[in-house]
């Protein structure tokens, strides 16, 4: 994989599209993430007895409570994607940050909705990686 090179007459840069790659499709994943977050949320708030415990787990929660955090950090994720279309180092640390909390969440939020949250954490597995894999590469796009 190519990494970040100057020309030496032009002073132009030369990123690693397979790293720009990445990080932007980490990109949709944050935005994809949120929007399954915030829609989590809603039918928590909206029809709480849609979600179904079957087994009692160590950790219980009320469903409107969880709705809230689902549709707070659902819409905190997609913004966190959308600004990491812009290559910053904050939006970066931002996302490795917001995806490590939807990865901790999905997991408390297991017992309700096992298949949904354990994709959700493998699309926070691979912003993760992606971010932090390959983000130096296109720092200055």
């Amino acid at each position: 994989m190519a990494t970040t090179t100057s020309g030496p007459d032009t002073g132009q840069h030369h990123y690693s599209g397979a790293a720009a790659g990445l990080t932007a499709f980490a990109g949709i994943l944050m935005l994809l993430t949120g929007a399954l977050h915030a829609l989590q949320g809603i039918v928590a708030l909206v029809n709480d007895e849609f979600f179904v415990v079957g087994e009692e787990y160590v950790f219980t929660f009320d469903l409107t409570t969880w709705g809230w955090v689902h549709l707070l950090l659902g819409l905190v994720v997609a913004a966190a994607g959308i600004a990491l279309f812009q290559a910053a180092a904050w939006a970066r640390v931002v996302a490795v940050t917001l995806a490590g909390l939807s990865i901790l969440a999905s997991f408390l939020w297991m017992p309700f909705y096992p298949f949904w949250s354990l994709l959700l954490v493998a699309f926070d597995v691979f912003v993760i990686w992606a971010v932090t894999a390959h983000g130096h590469d296109i720092s200055r796009l």
